[in-house]
């Protein structure tokens, strides 16, 4: 089962998809996670990428599918994908749609997890100050959160057209959170 954990910035995908990989073993492909990776590892990647993450702003498509595609082997093998960032505009998903087409496992649900703004600054400042990313500074996540509101959020009506979109409340604790999301896949 593919599925897409959708949301601002802060809304605690990340979080949720650990707990899916943990108890349904699919494999997290967490774009952001894995850009962050090649930039630490101080790869060709991450250099072309560090500027533009800093920025707050989005990655090329190009790049960022080529960082799925070369994962989906792996969540094949596992059962499924929980697509964590990814995609972040209509292009990005109709490229999954059409990768994902071409190996007969499209895209099951997409979980969008809503969460008051007011709540999401919270949950940066506190993991800023925990986890000391560079992306998470007060200029980038307004950068980041206005990319979401003006580029990503036009998924909705994408998925929703395709009865895929499933809307979760993401505040609360993580685990009334995490039963929201699996009464939304079950």
């Amino acid at each position: 089962m593919n599925i897409v954990l959708f949301g601002p910035p802060g809304a605690g995908k990340g979080t949720q998809a650990k707990r899916l990989v943990a108890e349904r073993g699919w494999v997290q492909l967490a774009t952001g996670d894995m850009l962050r990776a090649a930039r630490a590892a101080g790869t060709e990647l991450g250099k072309r990428v560090a500027d533009i993450m800093d920025r707050g702003d989005l990655v090329s498509d190009e790049i960022v599918i080529a960082l799925i595609e070369e994962r989906l082997p792996e969540a094949e093998a596992a059962g499924g994908a929980i697509f964590d960032g990814f995609p972040r505009t209509v292009a990005q998903a109709e490229a999954l749609d059409a990768l994902l087409a071409k190996r007969g496992a499209p895209i099951a649900r997409v979980v969008r997890l809503v969460v008051d703004q007011d709540e999401l600054v919270a949950r940066m400042t506190k993991r800023a100050g925990e986890e000391g990313r560079a992306d998470d500074n007060a200029e980038a996540f307004k950068i980041r959160l206005n990319n979401y509101n003006t580029q990503t959020a036009a998924l909705i009506p994408y998925y929703q057209a395709q009865g895929k979109m499933a809307d979760v409340d993401g505040s609360g604790d993580i685990d009334t959170v995490a039963a929201r999301i699996a009464a939304a896949l079950d």
